[in-house]
């Protein structure tokens, strides 16, 4: 199993060491990538529109999101870790997002992701966490990404290292948990029936042609002229 780490900051604080201890109970460490923002993507999407009206490949960042995309398709497992900045995630991680706009199902979906699973990590002092983890969780929804799970945890400590022995007991049984379940679908997950009624409201769309570069994509995948499914592709 494939997992990769995508962290919404570039320091190791509660939310990356949660996020590494539950992908080292799904997989061994030469299994695991990792992805630190902003290191690893540094740029703010600048709102040029290439990616939705012409090809993704046209984007002004697109030397920088290439290897980053091909980690996340080869990947089956993602595991997004944020902190709570002013109750959302952080900015790096919103602008990572921004630059996958073109892959919601209104677009041009990539077919891997709807045979994977995802992990939303969030954390803080005091709280935040549901909104921040929705911000990351509504991006694996509209990709298509068959089940993600939500983690969210008032840790009451600015630093990993001031975590109290009784949180890291959740944070262990908790894992633990996760850490089942997505070995327990391992293989076998497919998309919910709400991701799979917006795919088909979708595909009427796009069989009407709002934008010929989506139009276009689809037809080519037969999945709005032809009936096919992405998680049915091989």
């Amino acid at each position: 199993m494939k997992v990769l780490l995508i962290n919404g900051q570039n320091h190791k604080g509660s939310t990356y060491h949660i996020g590494r201890i539950l992908a080292e109970k799904l997989t061994p460490p030469e299994d695991i990538d990792e992805i630190f923002l902003p290191r690893d993507m540094p740029h703010f999407c600048c709102g040029c529109t290439k990616c939705f009206m012409e090809s993704e490949s046209l984007c002004p960042h697109y030397e920088v999101t290439k290897p980053l995309t091909a980690q996340m398709d080869e990947a089956d497992v993602l595991i997004f870790t944020s902190p709570v900045y002013v109750y959302h995630v952080t900015g790096s991680m919103k602008a990572f997002l921004d630059h996958y706009g073109y892959r919601w199902m209104v677009h041009r979906p990539e077919s891997k992701m709807f045979g994977k699973q995802a992990v939303v990590i969030s954390t803080a002092a005091g709280g935040g966490m549901k909104p921040a983890c929705k911000d990351i969780a509504d991006s694996c929804f509209y990709w298509g990404i068959a089940k993600t799970y939500r983690y969210g945890l008032a840790v009451h400590a600015i630093k990993w290292s001031e975590v109290s022995a009784k949180k890291r007991q959740q944070i262990e049984k908790k894992t633990d948990q996760l850490a089942a379940k997505i070995k327990g679908r391992a293989g076998s997950v497919r998309p919910s029936l709400k991701t799979k009624g917006l795919f088909k409201v979708m595909s009427i769309m796009q069989n009407r042609g709002f934008n010929p570069a989506d139009k276009n994509y689809w037809e080519e995948k037969g999945w709005s002229t032809r009936g096919r499914k992405p998680w049915k592709d091989k």
